[in-house]
């Protein structure tokens, strides 16, 4: 039996997730601050969509053994999701009000550099643990 690495934890599951769980949290704060709330929606929906959308192209990714479909689903993956992210955001931004389109991408952001910070946590939890197994 091998053990799990850190970032298979179940235990690890909020950290893994923790920047939808942040941007979940932030709700509150952002309507007692009276800022925009449908671009805080569309922000939070927004991430957490494709951050889903990350979760099964990693599972489906991991299933494939052509290394070109590997990289394939990969490299689609980011570039899709970034384009979803950057589109919806401009639509938000036109269709409603400028400061919607602000604060949506605002969320992203924060919520990007939270993801961004945890995995590289996370790897290296991963590498360290792989070199002493």
């Amino acid at each position: 039996m091998t053990a799990a690495s850190p970032a298979e934890d179940p235990g690890m599951l909020v950290v893994r997730w923790l920047d939808v769980v942040l941007v979940l949290l932030a709700a509150p704060f952002v309507l007692v601050a009276g800022l925009p709330v449908l671009g805080y929606v569309v922000g939070a929906v927004l991430w957490t969509l494709q951050r889903v959308a990350q979760g099964v192209i990693d599972r489906r990714a991991r299933a494939q053994t052509d290394l070109r479909s590997t990289v394939g689903l990969q490299v689609a993956g980011i570039v899709g999701r970034g384009w979803l992210v950057a589109l919806t955001i401009l639509a938000v931004g036109l269709a409603a009000e400028r400061e919607d389109g602000a604060t949506a991408a605002v969320v992203v952001l924060a919520a990007f550099s939270v993801h961004l910070g945890m995995t590289l946590v996370l790897k290296s939890f991963e590498s360290r643990g792989s070199t002493t197994a």
